[in-house]
């Protein structure tokens, strides 16, 4: 196995020239733990490593240390010492979503991904306006999209090819195929994207069949799956922590745990770009400070008792819209805060250096 087999371009080789010559190697992250991580050398060769304090003080939030996908700059200890990762390499593309709850921070789901494959359903998961948020978020990390209805045993043909196309018409440039992981349909779909040196993540809610593709792909039952539940609909297993893995045909995969909820972590250019029909409306409005809600001369509202825009998607639009707005008050209160400590602690420090000036001084007698 070789750098390039685990994704290595030109892109990574130039930014670790000058790494290389403090004796470091390149090794990218597979898997995350509490206490450490486990990377993949040139050779094949798994170590686990931790994090060196440089990098750990250089990190302005979470989403800045290491994450799996990422490439590292790692110092190989002698034996029974530790490897240490001295750096992190610039990352081509980041998977994330702003994490669950209040907070401000951004939750990296996979770094370094080529494709982004969406699992769902025709059934109990479907769910329109969960996809508008994943096309959104997948645009900003600048990977492609993939998606997969899957479980169409369980439906109606007509089901799911409404639930494709509805899906279909959401995104263009996204690839949608009808799946039933079960019959072992639709993972040539996969395969023919897993080549040598791309990166695929998977998610999706928990119980759409994540984790039975998953063993398909790895011809092994690497992953854990039970029984579907007849009420809920939902599998008992569910993905518990991301691992990037090395497939045999080629390419590499990163599972991650089912996801309860798309939170937004991207800007305003990024969700006009995904509601370019939106937009597009917005730009005939009467009024530069339309704010769609009935005003005279609306575009929107127009559209939308023509039956020319889907009223859900708007409303879906102007959810999103006052997500991404929250999300940069927050950004800014706490970038404030961080601010406020940085100052209050230089100033600690200044008091502290001066305190200790003059002690040496009064020992020394020149007082």
């Amino acid at each position: 196995m070789t750098l390039q087999d685990l994704g290595w371009n030109d892109f990574f080789a130039s930014r670790f020239a000058e790494l290389a010559k403090e004796g470091w190697v390149a090794g990218r992250l597979i898997r995350e733990t509490k206490i450490n991580f486990s990377a993949l050398l040139d050779d094949g060769e798994e170590v686990d490593c931790v994090v060196g304090g440089k990098v750990w003080h250089d990190a302005t939030c979470d989403a800045e240390l290491p994450a799996v996908g990422d490439w590292v700059a790692i110092e190989l200890g002698a034996e029974n010492d530790e490897h240490i990762i001295r750096a992190c390499l610039p990352r081509q593309s980041c998977f994330s979503r702003k994490e669950p709850g209040k907070s401000s921070q951004e939750q990296v789901m996979a770094a370094n991904v080529d494709i982004v494959v969406v699992v769902t359903d025709a059934g109990s998961d479907f769910n329109l306006r969960r996809m508008e948020r994943y096309f959104t978020i997948i645009q900003k990390s600048g990977a492609s999209c993939v998606v997969l209805v899957n479980k169409s045993d369980l439906e109606e043909d007509e089901v799911n090819e409404r639930a494709r196309a509805e899906i279909q018409e959401l995104s263009p440039e996204a690839e949608v195929h009808v799946t039933s992981a079960t019959r072992h349909e639709g993972l040539e779909v996969l395969k023919s994207h897993l080549k040598r040196g791309v990166t695929l993540t998977m998610v999706g809610s928990s119980g759409v069949g994540k984790s039975t593709l998953v063993n398909q792909l790895l011809g092994e039952e690497w992953l854990w799956t039970g029984e579907v539940n007849e009420v809920t609909g939902k599998g008992r297993h569910t993905t518990v922590a991301r691992e990037l893995v090395v497939l045999e045909g080629g390419g590499m995969l990163v599972d991650n745990p089912g996801i309860r909820e798309v939170q937004m972590w991207t800007d305003e250019d990024t969700l006009r770009d995904s509601f370019v029909d939106v937009e597009e409306l917005t730009n005939l409005c009467k009024f530069r400070d339309c704010k769609h809600q009935g005003d005279h001369g609306c575009a929107i509202a127009a559209a939308v008792e023509a039956g020319e825009l889907d009223p859900a998607r708007y409303e879906a639009y102007l959810r999103l819209d006052e997500e991404i707005e929250e999300l940069n008050f927050r950004r800014k209160k706490r970038q404030m805060i961080v601010e406020r400590w940085g100052k209050r602690n230089s100033r600690v420090k200044a008091r502290n250096r001066e305190d200790r000036i003059e002690l040496e001084k009064e020992q020394r007698g020149e007082l």
